[in-house]
């Protein structure tokens, strides 16, 4: 007859596992996670809308050489890390474009595929939003692919709203996009 209570775990031998969760500003030694979490994010979302060939070019151009410098250089890049793995970033700063009145703007905001859905994206977004208002910068824009559901889904659960409409050429196909927009 087997022991049952010699086999069975003390309550010491329960650990709560606890994952931290937090959402930094890159370092350099980020730059392979961030384009590695780039190339993942990016093959999720455009697969099946920007053109293959083109869909490789955009990707192979943002290694982690491209990314070390952007990081160096003082660009906003900020990743959300779970336990000891880059799960996302996002690239922002001063709005590009100048026909729209908005002084920010989100670049970028990628998550890789496994940590889509559980709230990570809305964390990475409002810390990108705090920093530019912290900067100064009170009004938001952040462009999304028209074809690209989840993603415009996503801005409208955060409040955007559409404020713009444009298109983009990748390589012989040309994509609208949208512009949602918050001010605070």
């Amino acid at each position: 007859m087997m022991d049952l209570e010699a086999d069975a775990p003390t309550c010491f031998d329960w650990a709560m596992s606890t994952t931290l969760i937090e959402v930094r500003p890159a370092k350099a030694a980020d730059a392979a996670a961030v384009a590695s979490t780039h190339d993942e994010a990016w093959r999720s979302a455009y697969q099946g809308i920007i053109p293959g060939a083109e869909l490789e070019k955009l990707i192979n151009r943002r290694g982690p050489q491209w990314w070390d410098s952007a990081i160096r250089k003082g660009s906003r890049v900020s990743v959300l890390v779970f336990g000891d793995k880059v799960a996302g970033y996002a690239n922002y700063g001063r709005n590009r474009a100048r026909s729209l009145h908005f002084e920010g703007e989100i670049y970028e905001l990628y998550l890789r595929p496994e940590f889509q859905g559980l709230g990570f994206g809305r964390r990475l977004f409002t810390a990108a939003r705090r920093d530019l208002l912290q900067s100064g910068l009170k009004s938001m824009v952040i462009w999304a692919l028209s074809d690209n559901d989840p993603a415009t889904e996503f801005y409208r659960a955060l409040g955007g709203r559409m404020v713009a409409r444009s298109s983009e050429k990748f390589g012989p196909k040309s994509l609208d996009k949208v512009a949602f927009a918050w001010t605070n």
